[in-house]
Parts: C-alpha cells; structure tokens; sequence
C-alpha cells in the first residue's frame, strides 16, 4: 500500500515513551517523566508580547519562504557576532523547527548511495533522513571513554572519496558530549581533503556549562561546506512555538527554500517577530535557565554515581545523561520498559540513538529538583531488585 521509501523511515522513541507513560498517568499512576528532551520552563514574557503584538500588527499571513527579510537579517547578524564568521541574510532560511534543516538540506545534497557519516549514539532522526533518502548511513562511534567524542582515527577510517556529507552535533543528544576543539580542527582537515559538507547540529550551542561554544564553521576552509543547524526550541524554551533556521552557503540556501515552498511554503511570520526578540531582547530568564539545568546536571548525575555499578559521565553541555548500566545484565530497552513499567520513571533506552546506545539510558534533567530526587530513588530500587 505504501510507498517502498517508508519502510527506511524512523521515528523518535521519546515520542513514543511519552505516550506509555501518559496512558499509565490516566491509570491514576505518578510518572516521572525524564523521557522528553523539552525544557519544563515557560517561553520568556518578553517574547510572548512581541508575538501577541506581531499578531494584532497583522503578521498573520503569507511570508517568503526563506523567512521574513528583517528577521533573516537579525538571524544572520547573530550568528556572524557570535560565531565570528562573515554570513549575511542571504545565508539564513528560517523553517518551522530545527528537524527540516536536517530533511531540506540532505535532501538537496544526498543522492542513492552516496555516504553521510553521523554520530552514533546520536539523534535519530539523523540516520532516519539518511536512509530515507537512499543514502549510505555510517555510524561514527561515541565513546565514553572519550567524554562522548569519537576516536580521530575511527573517522579518518569512515572518512573517503565516497563522503557526501559528516553531521555533527555539539552540545550532543544524548550525551551531553562537547567536541573540542581538537576535535573541530580534525574534521575540517578530513572535510577539505575530501571534500564533502558538514551538517553541524548547534540547537544546544547556549546550553553550556563549561567553556564557551565552538563552531565547526570557524575553521579554514568550512565555510563554504558548512551547513548550522539553530533554533530556538530548547535556548527559549519555545518547543511548541516551532521556529528553526540554517545557515549555509548562498546557493544551498535557495535550494533549501525551494524545498520549503513545496513542503510547508512558508514559517509562520508571527513567530518570526517573536524569534528576533529572542536574540535581541533580555536574556535573563535564558541564562537563569541553564544555570537551574547546571543544578540538576549535578544533582542528578551525583545521584546516579551513588547507586552501586552505575557510572555516569558529568556531561559539558544540553540537558541530558547517558548512565553506563551494562553491570545491570539487562538490555537498554528491557530496562526502559522494566523503569517505566514497574518503577513510574520514563526514560529512553541508548539503543533510541543507535545501536552503540546499548548499555546505556538517557535521562533528560528538563524537570524539577524535587521529580528527579523522586526518579534516583525509584531508579535505586530498580536497580536493587535488578541485582537481587
């Protein structure tokens, strides 16, 4: 019935972990939900108003489908402050959610066969788009024995003349992982030698704890072969409010709003308005958000070293943990069902992310102190009984 090409398509488990833990809630059941990768704060005020005064100044129709021009502008006088890299408007397409700088871009660039390299453990719907699109997925390794980065030698072996394209992603999910700048340095050298494009995923590039955020797109040479990934989701806390954008090289980015006028034609101009005041308007309640996440990355992560045989690595960056529970002798997807089902905690096998995923979870810490001292309880006993 349908077409061959969804039988390659993927999903999100975390969408599908939410739903079981909503239906055990409506049982009356107290579900900690450390499943989803969304903040639990509100959207800032001051952006709110700007989109409530955007509506009622009749930003309600149809826009270019590259983004409203003043709102590229703003986008594009971001990134070129903050990166510190020569990009203008034209560079900017401005899409509703991060997910289509994913879809648009490989889909303009990827052709049957060619190779994309990508992070496993890493976000699904990476590898998801990839094989939809007939491309060849080749998983790069992330190691925990490398703070959740690749072995260098591991991706010049994936690395060749095959190479379409290397995704990226830093502040990584779900490991919380930051590539150094080694890291960086090392990937542009194999990016021009071979000469293929970089995908470089930066939705968590302000949710950072130590150092300061780098952009693959700083090096010699990666300008022109570099597409960023930026939205407004997790910074803002403005997941439903689905506003993203990429910054790439002129001639992809009209290609990419090609793709936008046949998909979705356009991003709704009132979020625009409000995504502007985003990055120009205070940054207070941004910047108390992540320094209440720096909190509960401790807090968390303590907890978990605490429980006998689980170790967790103190992620640099996004709101997540990836626990090594391989001493429990279960798999990730038996303890995910097992947590949730017998112990009222949601949260996502390692396998969601790739089959080097197995013998880790992922927490998301986007809840309360109180819920996630609730959830190291819960996980405590599961593991006792586990062991037992």
């Amino acid at each position: 019935m349908f077409a061959k090409r969804m039988q390659n398509l993927g999903t999100e488990t975390a969408f599908e972990v939410l739903a079981q833990a909503k239906a055990l809630e409506a049982q009356g059941r107290d579900v900690v939900h450390l499943e989803i990768g969304e903040p639990d704060f509100d959207t800032p005020a001051n952006i709110i108003d700007k989109a409530v005064e955007a509506l009622r100044s009749g930003y309600t129709h149809y826009g270019p489908a590259a983004g409203l021009p003043e709102v590229r502008k703003v986008f594009a006088e971001h990134i070129a402050a903050d990166r510190g890299i020569d990009v203008g408007p034209d560079n900017v397409v401005i899409v509703p959610g991060g997910k289509p700088i994913i879809y648009f871009p490989l889909t303009a660039l990827v052709d049957p066969g060619d190779e994309v390299i990508y992070p496993n453990p890493g976000f699904p719907i990476y590898e998801s788009v990839i094989r939809f699109l007939e491309g060849k997925p080749v998983p790069l390794k992330l190691a925990e024995e490398k703070d959740f980065s690749f072995d260098i030698e591991d991706l010049k072996a994936l690395a060749n003349e095959k190479t379409k394209l290397l995704i990226i992603n830093s502040p990584q999910n779900p490991t919380g992982g930051v590539l150094s700048a080694a890291d960086l340095d090392a990937i542009a050298e194999l990016a021009v030698k071979y000469d293929f494009w970089v995908l470089s995923d930066e939705i968590y590039s302000k949710i950072i704890y130590e150092g300061r955020h780098e952009s693959i797109s700083t090096r010699p040479g990666m300008l022109e072969r570099t597409i960023i990934l930026e939205g407004h989701s997790k910074t803002y806390a403005m997941t439903g409010w689905r506003l993203g954008y990429g910054v790439m090289p002129v001639e992809l980015a009209a290609a990419v709003a090609k793709l936008q006028t046949n998909c979705t034609s356009c991003t709704a101009a009132f979020t625009q308005i409000a995504g502007a005041e985003a990055l120009t308007g205070p940054q207070d309640a941004a910047q108390a958000m992540v320094a209440e996440f720096k909190v509960r990355r401790d807090l968390l992560v303590d907890g978990l070293n605490a429980i006998d045989g689980i170790t967790c690595k103190r992620p640099r960056g996004a709101f997540y943990v990836f626990p090594n529970i391989s001493s429990l002798g279960l798999t990730s997807k038996q303890v995910e069902q097992k947590l949730l089902d017998d112990f009222n905690v949601a949260a996502l096998a390692g396998t969601s992310f790739g089959k080097y995923g197995e013998g880790y979870l992922r927490f998301s810490y986007a809840n309360s102190q109180e819920n996630i001292r609730k959830a190291l309880e819960r996980f405590a006993d599961f593991v006792a009984a586990a062991r037992s």
